[in-house]
């Protein structure tokens, strides 16, 4: 018999309770994690009824012999909660083979996480792996990619068809796949790590406050040699944005906030040298103002944050020191 857990599920929780809720259910269907699973929320000092309406969805998916709740004092950020919810979960239960991190706007598909543990377990070479996250109604997300160059910030940005397939072997979002695929990085929506890894190169880095802190775990990876793979067998429906309202679908896009400039700004001054990261704040500066030009001339309707060009050109330049 296991003293310790396959696998530890960590949620990171801030504001978001009622769509926890929705996950815990959707984890708590036979079959979709294995038995011997581990699950903790933590909550990033919501202050709402997160503390309670949390436990009581624990109690009622009867999940309270194989959860734990975490509440923080302090909302630290993505990669902040998630280690501590990790080093909580350790603690209590001894280290899993694999960490699974879970989105909180997230719902697993009957069985959707399974193959993730088996496609690990057959994998020994494999470090992390990645879902296929989609829609509702089941259409596929960008879930798997390649990591950020000058070439790709161009292209990502200038968002026209030609320059596309040109650029094609340079852009970030891989094509879609029906089989498991080794990418570079995958989404931390749904991402699985071995434990080795993470005792390895430590958990995520804290100076990411939200976004890029799996790109950056993903680069670190991958210079220790392990692989990263995303695998489609696992189907989780992710509500895009919904946690943080930064790219939701179903609402008007806010202004983009500060920390998002930072993390990106981060991830290239400690991945590349200076030069490197300059180029790649010309070629999204390039390829956006080119984008914003055709839109005036052709009439298009805006489509991202409110002074995106702005406020980028505001935080180019003052990266945060690695």
């Amino acid at each position: 018999m296991r003293s310790s857990p396959k696998l530890l599920v960590v949620i990171v929780n801030y504001r978001t309770a009622r769509m926890v809720s929705d996950c815990l259910a959707a984890l708590a269907v036979p079959g979709t994690v294995p038995q011997d699973t581990q699950i903790v929320v933590v909550d990033g000092a919501s202050g709402d009824d997160s503390t309670e309406v949390i436990p009581a969805a624990i109690r009622q998916n009867a999940l309270s012999d194989r959860m734990s709740f975490l509440p923080l004092a302090v909302n630290g950020g993505f990669a902040y909660g998630n280690n501590r919810g990790m080093e909580h979960a350790i603690g209590r239960f001894g280290k899993p083979d694999y960490v699974l991190f879970l989105n909180p706007d997230t719902v697993p598909r009957p069985g959707g996480v399974s193959p993730l543990v088996a496609f690990m377990d057959a994998s020994p070479r494999t470090g992390i792996a990645g879902s296929r996250l989609e829609d509702p109604d089941g259409t596929q997300q960008a879930c798997a990619f390649r990591f950020p160059s000058p070439i790709a910030e161009f292209e990502s940005q200038v968002r026209f068809g030609p320059m596309t397939r040109i650029l094609e072997r340079w852009r970030v979002v891989r094509e879609f796949s029906e089989a498991p695929i080794r990418v570079d990085w995958v989404s931390g929506a749904s991402m699985i790590v071995r434990m080795e890894v993470i005792d390895e190169i430590g958990g995520m880095d804290e100076d990411f406050f939200l976004y890029y802190e799996e790109v950056d775990f993903c680069r670190r990876a991958a210079r220790r040699g392990w692989e990263c793979w995303h695998v489609p067998e696992s189907r989780v429906v992710h509500l895009v944005g919904q946690s943080t309202g930064v790219t939701a679908r179903d609402r008007k896009i806010g202004r983009r906030p500060p920390y998002w400039f930072e993390s990106r700004q981060r991830y290239y001054s400690k991945h590349h040298r200076r030069l490197y990261g300059r180029l790649a704040d010309m070629a999204w500066i390039a390829g956006q103002s080119l984008w914003q030009a055709r839109q005036r001339l052709q009439r298009r309707p805006a489509i991202d944050p409110p002074h995106l060009l702005r406020d980028f050109i505001r935080h180019a330049g003052v990266p945060k020191a690695p």
